[in-house]
């Protein structure tokens, strides 16, 4: 009549999960319950003994209850007086891991126990038994099971455990709270307890007369504090936890599935990027100016680092994963890739006048005060980031076009759709973060394919099962639109907006970015090995200006940060060089400053070490080639009118999101919008 129960208790078998970093070892976070299961084989014949000792000293001979405790116990509860003990193994594993047993004190619950601790008895052996009470038992210390007790108590595992450690764990089960870290009374208490638990196993034979005397009490080991998160581990956390949860993981696996997670977070890398920000920015950076970099492996797909802005200014979300920001003039890669995949070569010859008037567009859009440059080719263009030059182009090639490449790159649809009729579009006025915008440029260092960004490499259960992520791979571009993309951005950190970028070993592909006011500054670049986006912005999407250093564009802060942490990132990596490009790099009208046709005395040679990166710039104000000549400056003609989008706010005042009105491109390049970051 009373079944043995077909469920177990959740907490009784949870094992909590353990997330490592990159190299599966180092551990990043613990999650859940901190539990892992052992085989009963692996627990050392001295520590079962001990438990049996100290525990059910009948425990092989017993039916699985123990007549006088049990009667002791029920007359107890009878008559109103504190529960005493007297509970066999058996009876304590049936009552802490099967449903439906309550820990109510009523006789008609211990009745129940006792009928189901015989039926256990009778159809399970004894060492199934002893090897779930020894995986299920609360030890303190936040220790559930023998193998996590002995890491919290000791530092090692249940295998290398003496004969006095493992009787301290068997002695601890009695009163574990007690005996966690006692100290004075509890302290000598726990030391009675443990010499109690030796004389048995002297009593029961598991220990020679001579070894139970000859015993001592153990050290234990200093309790670790609770696991506690810090920098921008909460941030990995919480974007690995919301991977898994994208990949059918729930969080009740994640907390107590047992499970091994392997993200692609390097350790030193992370440290790197943290080091970067904090060595960059001086100190009397304003606190509502944040600071997002994140670090694409082109050819996995895989996050190795990035930084989300410092823990207490970032109480709602991270500056890399969760801040979009308007993308500025390092949207302009994607344009010109999506013209290169479609018949537009690197001499194609577009309008870089000012102002431009484009049909769909209610206002003229014009360049960065109101400059000219005449029609010139999709190196210059890029080079000098022409505004009029993208928006030309974009209508040349189709903002459809523009759209599928973006998205195709990994820049989300829902980002892009409210925008891509825009005369503007090509000029980055939609937002994306720095994650996004790091992996589609990581597209054009992988031979334009796009590997999807992702943050877990494997996930290993409790069984053993190891599954590794397949991130999706999308053709984007052809290998040489790719090839050429790469070219027209070295010129951006060569001869352009981006050399402050420039790494002395090494060649560099980027592109600045500027958005209207400086609400939004960026630098991307990426070498054949890493593509890396910085963005700048501030809370209250005003102008990002630094005390001592000015309104910001993306070629002067965002592009010292993006130096510093190539720098390190890059440190003993081999030099790869990017592919070539089409024949036209190397004929036709145009060739690179420092060829032949350069004016004498204005050649480029690149730094031969990071002491020469701060030498003069060479002057090209009278380039070897047809196009108006570099404007000096700061930055670039590369700053798209308009405000970033709304950042999450606290959730107390998250407003109604209003619709964007696409009213073509008013003030050059304006799209009306809701101001501040997206969250």
């Amino acid at each position: 009549m009373t079944p043995i129960p077909d469920t177990t208790q959740k907490q009784a078998t949870a094992q909590g999960s353990v997330i490592y970093y990159r190299d599966g070892k180092t551990v990043l976070a613990r999650q859940g319950i901190d539990r892992r299961n052992i085989e009963l084989a692996k627990v050392p014949k001295h520590v079962r003994d001990a438990v049996i000792a100290a525990e059910n000293r009948s425990f092989y001979e017993d039916a699985g209850v123990s007549v006088k405790g049990t009667g002791r116990a029920v007359w107890s509860t009878l008559t109103g007086q504190q529960l005493q003990g007297g509970s066999t193994i058996t009876q304590q594993l049936v009552r802490n891991y099967y449903s439906g047993l309550s820990q109510e004190r009523s006789v008609t619950r211990k009745f129940k126990e006792i009928l189901i601790a015989m039926k256990v008895d009778q159809s399970k052996s004894k060492d199934w038994v002893l090897e779930q009470y020894l995986n299920t038992i609360y030890f303190g210390r936040g220790a559930n099971g023998v193998q996590s007790a002995a890491r919290a108590y000791f530092g090692k595992d249940v295998e290398k455990l003496t004969v006095a450690e493992g009787a301290y764990l068997a002695a601890v089960i009695q009163q574990p709270s007690r005996f966690a870290d006692p100290k004075g009374s509890d302290l000598v208490a726990a030391q009675e307890r443990w010499q109690s638990v030796i004389n048995a196993m002297g009593q029961t034979g598991a220990l020679p007369a001579g070894q139970a005397a000859a015993e001592k009490f153990p050290t234990l080991k200093a309790p670790k504090k609770p696991f506690e998160l810090k920098g921008q581990a909460q941030y990995m956390l919480e974007q690995v936890t919301a991977e898994l949860n994208r990949r059918g993981y729930t969080d009740e696996d994640i907390n107590g599935g047992g499970l091994k997670i392997v993200t692609t977070f390097d350790r030193k890398l992370m440290q790197a990027a943290e080091r970067a920000v904090a060595d960059v920015l001086p100190d009397n950076t304003p606190k509502k100016v944040r600071t997002g970099l994140a670090a694409v492996d082109p050819a996995t797909g895989e996050v190795v680092a990035f930084y989300g802005g410092r823990p207490s200014q970032s109480k709602y979300y991270d500056s890399a994963f969760s801040a979009k920001v308007m993308a500025g003039s390092t949207f302009k890669p994607y344009t010109l890739a999506a013209a290169l995949n479609n018949g537009f070569e690197l001499s194609t010859r577009v309008d870089g006048n000012s102002p431009l008037h484009v049909a769909s567009a209610s206002q003229a859009i014009p360049n960065d005060g109101d400059r000219s440059y005449g029609q010139i080719n999709l190196i210059s263009a890029t080079q000098n980031s022409v505004n009029t030059a993208f928006v030309d182009l974009g209508q040349k090639v189709g903002l459809d076009k523009v759209a599928e490449t973006a998205e195709a790159a990994g820049i989300p649809a829902a980002q892009l759709d409210q925008h891509k009729s825009a005369a503007a579009f090509p000029l980055g006025v939609a937002s994306v973060s720095a994650v996004q915008n790091a992996s589609g440029f990581s597209t054009f260092a992988n031979k334009g394919v796009h590997v999807e960004a992702h943050v877990v490499k494997s996930v290993t259960d409790a069984e053993g099962r190891k599954e590794v992520v397949k991130p999706v791979a999308t053709k984007v571009v052809s290998e040489q639109a790719a090839a050429d993309t790469a070219y027209a951005m070295q010129q951006v950190v060569k001869y352009g907006t981006g050399t402050a970028a420039r790494l002395y070993d090494r060649p560099v592909a980027g592109k600045t970015g500027t958005t209207d006011d400086s609400k939004s500054v960026w630098f991307n670049g990426f070498t054949p090995q890493l593509a890396v986006a910085v963005d700048m912005f501030r809370d209250d999407n005003a102008t990002v200006t630094i005390p001592g250093y000015g309104t910001q564009f993306g070629g002067q802060l965002p592009a010292q940060i993006w130096r510093a942490f190539m720098t390190e990132a890059m440190a003993g990596k081999p030099v790869e060089e990017f592919p070539e490009p089409s024949e036209y790099g190397w004929s036709s009208d145009y060739s690179e400053p420092g060829q032949d046709r350069d004016v004498p005395g204005h050649e480029y040679t690149r730094p031969e070490s990071p002491d020469d990166w701060d030498q003069p710039e060479p002057d090209f104000s009278e380039p070897p080639f047809t196009d108006p000549p570099v404007t000096e400056g700061p930055d670039d003609n590369d700053r798209p009118d308009g405000p970033p989008e709304e950042t999450a706010p606290p959730p107390t005042q998250v407003p109604d999101q209003p619709t964007v009105q696409q009213d073509g491109d008013p003030g050059g390049g304006r799209s009306r919008q809701p101001t501040g970051p997206t969250g």
